[in-house]
């Protein structure tokens, strides 16, 4: 490539970020509160405040099940952050993670008819994010963990799904783990290979790769297959400083990594079909001449934000033959923003209890099944946030595993659950457009 290409290319890459600092003061945020019942004239305020509201009340009291009748519950869920593992920030506090977390909440509403609220605590203490969750738990559907350092996420997780009657997902884990899980199927599928004798390299052992690992396990990848890189090294089972301190990475130790490769990323990427990077942003993390290692028609997921661990063009010089990050400005975009609104909307939709594996799993079936029905490519293995249709099928998946699986209170037909969906979806696509033909949302600048 020559020297202006290149340039052009990063100047490309690097034009959100300028933008960003132009419109988030423009706007003062993405997001606000508005009405969805009518007032027609102050008389109305006696139906919805006082005196009226103290019959719902009292109907709640008596049932409380019918919450989700009479409030917004059912249709909202809480964006919750330490602000300890911001995109490939790192630690930097709640403040100023919040831009990430109202983008978050904008996705959930554009994407998926989903109402959110971002909520960023003033504490880094599990405890206490685990209790100031079940507090909040009364006035939400659901609760989804954002950007909490490894490893105390994998704890607050797995407490918080086991002491609460509502989802509560981790999207760094579950999220990121279920459209990488589509992805990595469909790229096989282009290359023709079976993803039961892929060997995987993966780079990253944190909170989004392990995840990554369980779900492609459970999807059909091997798990002995295998090769996963921390900061120190490949995880193999003489890797005894970890054995005592961190459960999972110790569970990788043990169960992956077959052949025991020891050494580096530049190792464990020797004869690699895919590899899955999700690790501290770029680039030059990964190097060109590793991914020339890999086997033919190598698959390179770079998930790391905002750079990605190489540069999908490095990528392609050095010989991958599908490339995939976690931007929406360059080919393969496997980004949370594929699932967790058509996954949440489902859970809501049935009520469920929680969020499973499994649930994951169909979402990330249907993801797959989504591109491949419009045509699988090289540059097209999973759908685009342009592929609306991906949302409610995700949804339906979704909710129909739920009810099979018994977690969700209430059961719908394939038909009633389709019809919920693109509903919700449509309604907050055309309320946003709305907004905008009248102004109420003004033009960014220029």
């Amino acid at each position: 490539m020559d020297k202006k290409t290149e340039e052009e290319l990063l100047k490309k890459a690097y034009e959100p970020a300028r933008l960003a600092m132009k419109y988030h003061p423009f706007y003062e945020g993405k997001i606000e509160i508005t009405a969805k019942c009518p007032v027609r004239n102050f008389q109305d305020f006696a139906i919805w405040y006082t005196p009226g509201v103290a019959e719902p009340c009292k109907d709640i009291k008596k049932n409380p099940e019918k919450v989700y009748e009479h409030t917004s519950k059912g249709n909202m869920v809480a964006v919750v952050s330490d602000g300890t593992r911001v995109l490939g920030l790192g630690d930097i506090g709640p403040e100023a993670g919040l831009p990430v977390m109202e983008g978050k909440a904008l996705l959930f509403k554009y994407l998926g008819g989903v109402d959110a609220v971002p909520i960023c605590l003033a504490t880094k203490d599990p405890e206490e994010i685990i209790k100031t969750v079940k507090y909040l738990a009364p006035s939400f559907g659901g609760i989804n963990l954002e950007d909490i350092e490894n490893p105390k996420c994998f704890e607050i997780l797995d407490r918080l799904r086991a002491e609460m009657d509502i989802p509560v997902w981790h999207d760094d884990q579950q999220g990121t783990a279920t459209i990488v899980t589509a992805g990595a199927i469909n790229a096989h599928k282009v290359v023709g290979k079976k993803i039961q004798e892929s060997k995987v390299a993966m780079v990253g052992a944190g909170a989004a790769n392990i995840a990554i690992a369980r779900v492609m396990v459970a999807a059909g990848f091997d798990i002995k297959n295998i090769v996963m890189c921390d900061s120190k090294g490949t995880l193999h089972k003489g890797r005894e400083d970890i054995k005592n301190s961190h459960a999972e990475k110790w569970f990788m130790c043990t169960h992956s990594n077959a052949r025991n490769v020891v050494g580096g990323i530049k190792e464990a990427m020797e004869g690699a079909d895919i590899l899955v990077a999700a690790s501290r942003p770029g680039p030059g993390v990964i190097q060109k001449e590793w991914v020339k290692g890999m086997a033919n028609d190598a698959i390179v997921f770079a998930t790391a934000n905002p750079i990605p661990e190489i540069w999908p063009w490095e990528a392609k010089e050095a010989g991958a033959r599908i490339v995939a990050t976690g931007r929406s400005d360059f080919p393969n975009q496997v980004n949370n923003s594929l699932g967790f609104p058509g996954i949440f909307r489902g859970a809501l939709d049935v009520r469920a209890r929680t969020i499973t594996d499994e649930m994951c799993i169909a979402a990330a079936l249907e993801i797959a099944k989504t591109a491949e029905d419009k045509g699988l490519t090289d540059e097209y293995i999973v759908p685009t946030m342009d592929d609306w249709e991906v949302f409610p099928r995700e949804a339906v998946a979704v909710g129909l595993k739920a009810i099979e699986t018994g977690v969700a209170r209430v059961k719908l037909s394939r038909d009633e659950l389709w019809a919920r969906a693109e509903g919700a979806i449509k309604r907050a696509r055309d309320e946003t457009k709305l907004l905008m033909d009248t102004d109420f949302i003004r033009a960014p600048p220029e």
